[in-house]
């Protein structure tokens, strides 16, 4: 079997909930769950734990995805929040998942970003982040809608002659759903752009160059939540079974 593990989302201490209101929850979405899980495969989610401890978790799993969920503290890259702290992020999940992501890398195992993900993947190569992507590109899509929320799409470009235009060539449509308000600002080091939307230039998928295509990679999109639009937009499964050939590729 293998064992992909899977970073951990934080809920905090809440009184007004009825239950472990005064204790912090790591979770796994299900639809993720759901997604992941694949004949063979075992998602593994990996808490928040002392460092010795989390180490030997590393080490026992085959890859890895970083999963969505809250922003990214403006700290964590640099910055100082806009517009009175109304984009505060979570400085807690940030440190927690920066460590994961340095021993994941150390491990050189293969490694998926997904939107929050993937901007983590960015911060941690040093790049930086639109706080609030409208409110500092007011001319861009609506590339998120509380609302709407994973029936929101657009149209995507890849870009030509990497990975994912390899992995999406002849596919029937070039949409992806769009759950964020944050985006990539300054692309971090040794970073590349493998697709972006077209109509505002909004980065949507980024690769690690040195190591192999597809090895380490980000992509801004929700391909756990592509069953809500189904043929509308691109096949999800041809990304995960891609990381999954990675995967195997260490256990030959």
């Amino acid at each position: 079997m293998l064992k992909i593990g899977i970073s951990a989302c934080f809920l905090y201490p809440d009184p007004k909930r009825s239950v472990f209101g005064p204790k912090t929850l790591s979770y796994l979405e299900n639809d993720m769950a759901r997604y992941l899980t694949k004949e063979g495969v075992i998602p593994v989610l990996i808490p928040d734990v002392d460092d010795e401890l989390l180490l030997a978790l590393v080490e026992e799993m085959d890859g890895f995805i970083f999963q969505g969920g809250t922003d990214l503290a403006p700290e964590s890259y640099g910055e100082k929040p806009i517009e009175n702290g109304r984009w505060k992020g979570d400085p807690v999940r940030d440190k927690y998942e920066l460590k994961l992501m340095n021993l994941a890398m150390e491990s050189d195992k293969p490694i998926l970003g997904i939107c929050r993900g993937m901007q983590l993947m960015n911060v941690y190569f040093g790049g930086t982040l639109y706080q609030d992507t409208k409110t500092q590109r007011p001319e861009v899509l609506v590339h998120r809608d509380a609302e709407q929320y994973d029936t929101v799409s657009h149209e995507i470009s890849f870009t030509e002659k990497k990975i994912l235009s390899k992995i999406y060539k002849n596919a029937q449509s070039t949409r992806v759903n769009s759950v964020h308000h944050q985006s990539i600002k300054n692309l971090g080091k040794n970073l590349e752009v493998l697709a972006e939307s077209p109509e505002d230039g909004v980065i949507e998928a980024i690769g690690y160059t040195k190591a192999p295509d597809g090895w380490v990679m980000g992509v801004q999109w929700h391909p756990e939540f592509s069953h809500t639009l189904g043929s509308q937009v691109i096949n999800a499964d041809k990304l995960y079974l891609y990381f999954l050939e990675h995967v195997k590729s260490l256990k030959s």
